[in-house]
């Protein structure tokens, strides 16, 4: 009885998954629209699962991670560019230039994102889709969280202890991304979100900075304790690494934190848990399976998931039926693609025929299946959120930036020793050289996977847009720009009082 009535409670929070769409690719116009929410983890749905099993809390951790993958999430009304966490790894790699739109048939993300029109008007659609996306994950957290206890609580169960730990570091995952896109740069005193720590409850004033990033770190540490032990049974699963890697994230966007980001990345290389793709792998399948010992987080999807067009694959994959195979190709900016040196085996991760409709396009690194257009309309190629060569490089540019050079070159050159037939080179490289090679190194190895906006950020770095970009070509932006920031949505303002008087 009590399996039968977890699969009923289980089934109460499954997501709505985005199906192929395929009557609908060439009729879209991508105008923003807004819907009502879709069902979301409620107190009582687990509260009333408790009484029949104490366990229940912490299977709900799953329905969680379910929402990092559903249409719609950020209640655009059914665009076809919110299908969860990996639509902002999207609109990050293009408000930063690394990612190009190069050819705009259909218009998703034209001019709303490349052309940076959202951060000046608070009242389009772009803005809400990241905000109420991740408060939807912060209220879901702070759910399973109370019904564990509560913020101060120690759960009594390993299970319930681990599920704890999860919704802890997933709650500061959420609010990181908040911070990263509702606020040029870290400012201690500026006010600029809502804190919420409860479920359900009332509106919030904007917190603080200094007051949310407090609460990060807090929430990271406490995690990273929780999870001591953590056999999770899917990389879809925050662990004690992943937990790790986002304190780490974290810290270092706050700035002077350098030795700590350093030590924590540093812990997560020395578990020895994960491997570098090897130079074999980087055009071939290290982006595709969750099961890659590259990956430190991601999420294997299955073909009863439904996703198809409405998805990361569907906007960036040539080879999937996808936006990128029929008219709006994302390729690697220009000039990034020309600072790769010639044997750097990720130079070929990308169409190098010029005159090709798809020059620069990623065919050689992202790639669902066999055929350009993909001949299922059903993706089953998986999701990446983190690689193990994250901590390489956060670890190398921390290391450079706390004064320990030589630390930073072992870990730059573990990575190029995979890349390059020689990272010689490196050895020459001291102070703002240094960095900016560590700099240029992240932008090339994580490109598409929504990690340059952030490095963007850490390095205070001012990006100029190469030739293959629609708009804004040759114009240097630096990275506080207000044009690289989300306005707070126009319906939090209407809705939340203490928002609206405080940005009269």
């Amino acid at each position: 009885m009590k399996t039968n009535f977890l699969q009923i409670v289980l089934s109460a929070t499954v997501v709505l998954f985005a199906t192929s769409c395929s009557d609908d690719l060439l009729n879209n116009s991508g105008v923003s629209g807004e819907s009502q929410p879709t069902q979301e983890l409620t107190s009582a749905q687990l509260a009333e699962g408790s009484l029949e099993n104490p366990d229940i809390p912490a299977a709900f951790i799953g329905g969680l991670y379910a929402q990092m993958v559903e249409f719609n999430s950020g209640g655009s009304g059914g665009q076809h560019t919110d299908f969860g966490h990996k639509s902002y790894d999207v609109f990050s790699d293009m408000l930063c230039g690394d990612m190009a739109l190069s050819v705009s048939t259909y218009g998703w993300y034209r001019a709303s994102i490349t052309e940076l029109q959202a951060p000046q008007d608070f009242t389009l659609g772009e803005n809400r889709m990241p905000w109420r996306y991740y408060y939807r994950i912060v209220r879901s957290a702070n759910t399973v969280i109370a019904n564990l206890g509560g913020n101060d609580a120690i759960p009594e169960t390993p299970e319930n202890i681990y599920a704890m730990g999860q919704a802890k570091a997933m709650r500061a995952h959420s609010y990181f991304y908040l911070t990263q896109f509702f606020q040029k740069e870290y400012d201690a005193s500026e006010e600029i979100l809502p804190l919420y720590l409860e479920p359900g409850g009332s509106n919030e004033p904007k917190s603080t900075a200094g007051v949310i990033y407090d609460q990060m770190e807090k929430d990271l540490n406490e995690a990273i304790t929780l999870l001591e032990g953590f056999q999770r049974a899917q990389k879809n699963e925050v662990n004690q690494d992943v937990a790790r890697m986002i304190l780490a994230y974290v810290l270092g966007a706050k700035g002077g934190r350098d030795a700590e980001v350093a030590a924590l990345t540093q812990q997560v290389i020395n578990s020895g848990a994960y491997t570098m793709l090897a130079a074999n792998e980087v055009t071939t399948t290290g982006f595709a399976d969750v099961n890659t010992p590259s990956w430190m987080w991601g999420i294997d999807l299955t073909e009863n998931l439904g996703l198809g067009l409405v998805s990361w694959w569907g906007q960036v994959d040539a080879y999937s039926y996808s936006y990128a195979w029929a008219g709006d190709y994302k390729v690697i900016d220009q000039d990034l693609y020309d600072a790769i040196p010639a044997d750097d085996v990720r130079k070929a991760q990308f169409n190098q025929d010029a005159s090709s409709g798809r020059y620069l396009q990623p065919l050689q690194k992202f790639y669902a299946s066999d055929a350009i257009g993909g001949v299922s309309q059903t993706v089953t190629a998986d999701y990446v959120y983190m690689r193990i060569e994250e901590a390489y490089l956060l670890n190398a540019e921390a290391n450079a930036k706390a004064g320990n050079e030589p630390a930073a070159r072992t870990s730059l050159k573990a990575l190029l020793d995979r890349r390059v037939s020689s990272s010689a080179y490196v050895d020459a490289l001291s102070g703002q050289a240094l960095l900016d090679e560590i700099y240029l190194q992240t932008r090339i190895e994580l490109w598409g996977e929504g990690k340059s906006y952030l490095a963007m950020k850490r390095n205070k770095a001012t990006v100029t847009r190469g030739a293959n970009h629609l708009s804004l070509v040759g114009e240097p932006i630096p990275y506080n720009d207000e044009r690289f920031q989300f306005e707070i949505p126009q319906d939090e303002i209407q809705n939340n009082p203490f928002v609206n008087n405080q940005n009269n």
